[in-house]
């Protein structure tokens, strides 16, 4: 994801949302993020090199990055000791696959340049049956 503020979104995306910098490149204001669970995230600071047409903001129209969680309850709550506020939630959704119903409980939150993030983690399943 290119980025304004490379230091802010790392300390968002660390910080607020749990991730690690697995690698990065410093001089090219670049780092490689990834959550125990297994989520990974770019961020590169803008420099013009990717963008591929104009970029104003907020930089996440029409996208929405899901991260799964093994709980979002400590996000909300570290999101909510720094007063950053939630776009939605938290919600319970359950949603029919097939037979069945899956359940996770989700937040929404944008990152500083108006990234739309879902942060869920799964509640489990259920058959049809239950949920009627």
């Amino acid at each position: 994801m290119l980025v304004s503020d490379f230091a802010a979104s790392v300390e968002f995306w660390c910080r607020r949302l749990g991730f690690a910098i697995a690698y990065q490149r410093p001089e090219e204001s670049f780092a490689y993020l990834e959550r125990p669970e297994g989520a990974q995230i770019m961020l590169s600071q803008r420099s013009g090199k990717w963008e591929i047409a104009s970029l104003d903001r907020p930089y996440g129209r029409a996208a929405m990055f899901q991260v799964y969680v093994a709980s979002a309850e400590p996000v909300q709550r570290s999101l909510e000791a720094t007063g950053w506020p939630l776009y939605a939630g938290p919600r319970e959704v359950w949603r029919e696959i097939g037979d069945r119903q899956v359940g996770q409980q989700e937040i929404f939150v944008l990152d500083p340049d108006g990234y739309l993030v879902m942060v869920a983690d799964e509640l489990g399943e259920r058959p049809l049956s239950e949920a009627r």
